[in-house]
């Protein structure tokens, strides 16, 4: 059963603003200091958070990553409070930070700790998408670890 999750649009601030621009075009932007060479998630304006220092640089994630952690939401609020269980999950990227999101497009049961996802977006219709996670087919693995 796959659910359809509602598509609330974000807050978009002037840090955030390019972030949010790139999942209108399916991207998922992480920005990475210069200086200490930290992945940061989420956009802070340059800002990073290990070494102090403004100069970080915005670039263009593989959208790939495993299930860190998660669980099934059987009761939720407001826009979600009428859904059948769904998946709430934090997903490890491969670049290194964790983004909370749902894992979409499989049964609630088959998502498990160390499950390969990809990231798919959908679109708000106010300047945005939403980015959730899909699982990873065996091909898409297959065809990645080939290409490297």
């Amino acid at each position: 059963m796959t659910v359809e999750l509602p598509r609330p649009a974000p807050s978009i601030t002037p840090d955030t603003a390019a972030f949010w621009a790139g999942t209108l075009e399916g991207k998922l932007l992480l920005e990475r200091c210069e200086d200490c060479d930290t992945v940061v998630w989420y956009p802070r304006g340059g800002y990073c958070p290990v070494c102090g220092k403004f100069s970080t640089k915005q670039f263009e994630a593989a959208g790939t990553g495993s299930v860190y952690t998660f669980t099934v939401v059987h009761r939720g609020l407001g826009d979600y409070a009428k859904l059948p269980p769904f998946v709430l999950a934090y997903v490890e990227l491969d670049e290194g930070p964790r983004l909370m999101t749902n894992v979409i497009d499989c049964e609630p049961d088959d998502v498990h700790i160390g499950m390969r996802v990809r990231a798919v977006f959908h679109d708000t219709g106010q300047g945005s998408a939403i980015y959730r996670f899909v699982p990873e087919s065996d091909a898409e693995r297959k065809a990645a670890s080939d290409a490297v």
